[in-house]
């Protein structure tokens, strides 16, 4: 009967343990989409379904290729990536979208100014940064679920007139998608929880 208790009790611990993991997880996200900076990126979109989990729309940014010559904190012949951490740092443009003024592969030299956000992706290492190349950082927003059936048709209609993504971004430059808009007109807005 000792051994049945302990087992019980150990299950019971272990399920705490991974509904507390889970918790702090999904706390993290909605502290980002809650308390994060708000930007506004402008988006093409790739391909509308994943057989598994239903429609999307995977998103392309202006911000998805990086010309190497932004890369601020190059080292004087360095010719590839070490991998890892990127930052871009973004700047809002007269039309309310924000685009890339500059990138970092390590920590930035000054912080972002008022008009100015930093976003993190990550890059493989290994990509050349000679000449006129570019880097593609992966910044993990690039897919955004959607309502089942309703992911061709708003796929063709960003084919033919502007989409963005507000993006809620963390200090460190994790970002989060809030909402998809078309226009002014907000589609659908990432729930907190």
């Amino acid at each position: 009967m000792v051994t049945g208790k302990k087992l019980i009790i150990s299950a019971a611990v272990l399920a705490l343990v991974q509904i507390g993991f889970l918790s702090w997880i999904i706390a993290g996200r909605a502290a980002i989409l809650r308390n994060g900076t708000e930007v506004l990126l402008k988006v093409e979109p790739v391909d509308p379904r994943d057989l598994l989990r239903g429609d999307y729309v995977r998103l392309g940014y202006e911000i998805s290729t990086i010309p190497a010559k932004l890369v601020a904190d190059l080292v004087p012949g360095q010719t590839t990536t070490p991998g890892g951490r990127m930052l871009v740092r973004l700047k809002k443009d007269a039309d309310g979208y924000w685009r890339p003024v500059s990138a970092f592969l390590g920590a930035p030299a000054s912080a972002p100014g008022s008009d100015e956000a930093d976003i993190a992706g990550v890059i493989s290492g290994g990509w050349s940064i000679e000449g006129d190349s570019t880097l593609s950082p992966d910044y993990g927003i690039e897919r955004f679920y959607l309502p089942e059936g309703e992911g061709r048709a708003i796929e063709t209609d960003m084919r033919v007139r502007p989409f963005g993504v507000r993006v809620a971004l963390a200090r460190d430059g994790t970002p989060q998608i809030k909402a998809l808009v078309d226009g002014d007109k907000t589609l659908f807005e990432e729930p907190l929880y």
